[in-house]
């Protein structure tokens, strides 16, 4: 299977008025299990702004190839609102939605500029695979090289990544620089 990327359902602004462009922030909302593209038409229809960033694979069977678009998030959509009780209704009454992506069912905006840099890295062509999310803090472990298996804590210190391996029961450790190295969550 390879993946080569291609956009789909750009995020171009809802509106042209400056004053209600600031008032459009981008959230994420769960969708049920793969019906994410229907949840982007449904959404659009209904006049909301929604972004399915997508990406196509080529599934290879004994007799046949196919080219599939597949959602790059699985499970989510994007959409473009000012969070009012009528916005939200109007989305969460969408078939297939599960709800926004946040505490409590309460949607979190997303920052314009992580959406613009998906839009980007989609619209470049750029070789890219998807990769775990690894938050600082975060237990992982070493893939491949000398190093490959050893786990630790993922820390950062002046921008350098770093996996600090611990000894508990004597309360010691060691940071490696990771730079090159493939870390995945433990």
């Amino acid at each position: 299977m390879s993946i080569s990327p291609e956009p789909v359902h750009p995020a171009l602004p809802m509106a042209t008025d400056e004053d209600s462009q600031d008032a459009l922030r981008w959230y994420a909302i769960q969708s049920r299990s793969r019906h994410e593209k229907k949840v982007a038409t449904q959404l659009q229809h209904k006049g909301v702004l929604a972004y399915l960033p997508l990406i196509s694979e080529t599934h290879r069977w004994s007799d046949r190839r196919k080219i599939v678009e597949q959602p790059l998030f699985p499970g989510y959509v994007f959409v473009r609102i000012d969070y009012s009780n009528e916005a939200r209704i109007r989305v969460l009454r969408t078939l297939g939605v599960a709800g926004f992506v946040g505490a409590h069912g309460d949607g979190i905006p997303i920052p314009d500029k992580q959406i613009q840099d998906v839009q980007t890295l989609l619209a470049s062509n750029a070789p890219f695979e998807p990769y775990p999310f690894l938050r600082l803090g975060r237990r992982v472990r070493i893939r491949g090289g000398c190093l490959e298996g050893i786990e630790g804590v993922l820390k950062a210190k002046n921008s350098d990544a770093s996996v600090v391996v611990s000894v508990d029961l004597i309360q010691r450790s060691l940071a490696i620089r990771v730079c090159g190295f493939d870390l995945e969550p433990v």
